[in-house]
């Protein structure tokens, strides 16, 4: 793990853009929660409040990843968070469910499940937690 440098803009813009993506489906999870309902594996428990759980979990894992003190935490939780919702994206996928602006179509369920590590990465590699693929070699 390396510190991440003041002035590494790329990784700033990356955590604001991923910030904004996971408030957004926060919000959606609070907002349209019935909707989500049927993208919900049936052997999670208590998937109403389930849903409102992630939502609030997305809302606060936003607002620690922008915060110096918490985006180490955020980013490992996010990318926690990342591989825990998978199945649901799989669900989706599998059973053909058309959600609002959204069609059940493998043009957007190829993409989305094999973006799905990239989120991970993504949230681990903004927050600083890791530098893969992009090593920095040791100061002289």
């Amino acid at each position: 793990m390396m510190s991440e440098p003041e002035n590494d803009k790329g990784r700033a813009a990356m955590r604001w853009v991923l910030a904004v993506f996971y408030a957004a489906a926060g919000v959606a999870h609070l907002w349209v929660p019935e909707k989500l309902l049927a993208i919900t594996p049936s052997w999670v428990p208590f998937p109403s409040q389930v849903i409102f759980i992630t939502g609030v979990c997305e809302i606060l894992g936003a607002a620690a990843l922008v915060t110096r003190p918490l985006r180490r935490w955020a980013g490992i939780a996010l990318a926690v968070y990342a591989i825990c919702v998978w199945p649901a994206n799989f669900k989706h996928a599998i059973d053909g469910i058309d959600l609002p602006y959204i069609a059940s179509s493998c043009l957007y369920h190829g993409p989305r499940l094999a973006f799905q590590p990239v989120l991970i990465w993504w949230a681990l590699y903004s927050s600083g937690v890791i530098d893969w693929p992009w090593r920095r070699s040791p100061a002289p």
